[in-house]
């Protein structure tokens, strides 16, 4: 028959003899170790056989140094690792060795590097230029006393840029003040504009003491953080004065506080501001007859404030020329504390009336011209009826401001 030739893993091996052995003296051929196969068994593959070579592994802790060395953050570990790397290559036969030297130099001038910048303080100013950057990606940053122009002209919507420039010359809005709100997430601007409204107004006697000489024209507007800006960390509300004609300036700083006034003139504003605070906590209610308990809360209110500006003027030593009007001005706010006390104690809306138009009428504006013209302060009461107390002071309870948001 015909022997099929070997399959594709079946190898053919060549043809060979059988091995011939002698035949004995008796009989057929002797086996003397039973009998022989003629042909030689495979050797089959053993587990774990590789036909190809692997080379060795790179060593992890290398590339790590590497890496740390080329981008120079945490110079000292990797300097450490790339010592480690050495030490583990060698034992394990592994690649990396160069890896491991270059991460170790790079990591070693950069560790010397971070040791010169604080050595020199150099870490310091870097670090204040980052939040400087921070906060003006973030937000316009103007600085209390600064002046600047708005874009059109306008302290109205949102703006990106204000440029500053000095306060001699015209200018669009003069920062008073600032402060930070609370953070949390965006709140609105609405809840962002309240607080911003109402802080703005009490700050400006702090930086404008003198509120004869803020011209009538002039008004409290604020830059407040839009949604964007929050989200960049932006927190900073911003108050100025700004004209509330449309396109008008202003010319010249409206600075008048400590640093710009001598002694008496801070110390007669001081006492008139206790009265312009209690002016300001009318009710809001436009009826006495609508809110009779709370006008005549009002009116203790005048009344202790009318005690304490009458102790502070005649507390103070005054120079010659201030000490008559000074005379006079406290015996009308003697009386007029007189007729406030008893408002504060009226059975009835008529009765309050009667002692609220006297007492408010001994307030009048113009019986301070003379002192303050002996002080050397502005003269010219308020057009408005933003003043009372023998001063003329701020009620905010008059009025908004406008806001910006940058």
């Amino acid at each position: 028959m015909s022997i099929p030739p070997p399959g594709p893993h079946q190898p053919q091996e060549p043809y060979q003899a059988p091995r011939q052995y002698p035949q004995g003296p008796y009989g057929p051929p002797v086996y003397p170790q039973g009998p022989q196969t003629p042909y030689e068994p495979y050797q089959p593959w053993t587990q774990g056989y590789s036909p190809h070579n692997q080379p060795a592994p790179v060593n992890g802790l290398a590339i790590t140094s590497l890496v740390l060395g080329v981008l120079c953050c945490l110079p000292g570990v990797g300097l450490v690792l790339g010592l480690v790397a050495f030490g583990q290559i060698r034992r394990r036969g592994e690649r990396g060795a160069g890896l491991a030297v270059g991460g170790s130099v790079l990591s070693g001038i950069g560790l010397a590097l971070w040791a010169l910048v604080l050595a020199t303080g150099g870490a310091s100013d870097f670090w204040e230029g980052l939040k400087e950057g921070a906060r003006d990606g973030a937000s316009i940053s103007l600085v209390k006393g600064e002046c600047f122009d708005a874009p059109g002209g306008r302290l109205s919507g949102e703006t990106y840029d204000l440029d500053e420039v000095p306060c001699s010359g015209e200018h669009d809005g003069e920062v008073f003040a600032s402060f930070r709100l609370k953070g949390g997430a965006y709140p609105g601007a609405a809840s962002v504009g309240g607080p911003a409204d109402e802080r703005c107004y009490g700050l400006q006697d702090a930086y404008a003491m003198d509120n004869w000489a803020v011209p009538d024209d002039v008004d409290v507007y604020y830059l407040t953080p839009t949604e964007d800006s929050w989200s960049a960390g932006d927190r900073e509300v911003t108050c100025v004065f700004g004209n509330v004609t449309e396109g008008g300036d202003l010319t010249g700083s409206l600075r008048n506080d400590e640093t710009v006034l001598d002694a008496d003139q801070v110390a007669y504003l001081k006492a008139a501001h206790v009265l312009n605070a209690a002016l300001a906590t009318a009710p809001d209610t436009e009826y006495v007859e609508d809110d009779l308990p709370g006008h005549k809360e009002w009116a203790g209110r005048m009344t202790a404030a009318l005690a304490e500006q009458a102790r502070l003027l005649r507390g103070h030593e005054w120079p010659a020329g201030a000490r008559k009007p000074v005379a006079a001005l406290g015996a009308d706010l003697d009386g007029a504390r007189a007729e406030w006390a008893k408002a504060a104690k009226a059975k009835d809306a008529d009765a309050f009336y009667e002692h609220y138009d006297v007492g408010l009428e001994l307030l009048d504006p113009r019986e301070a011209v003379p002192m303050r013209k002996a002080l050397g302060l502005a003269t010219s009461p308020p057009a408005d009826d933003r003043g009372a107390g023998g001063d003329g002071g701020t009620d905010d309870t008059g009025g908004s401001g406008s806001g910006m948001a940058v």
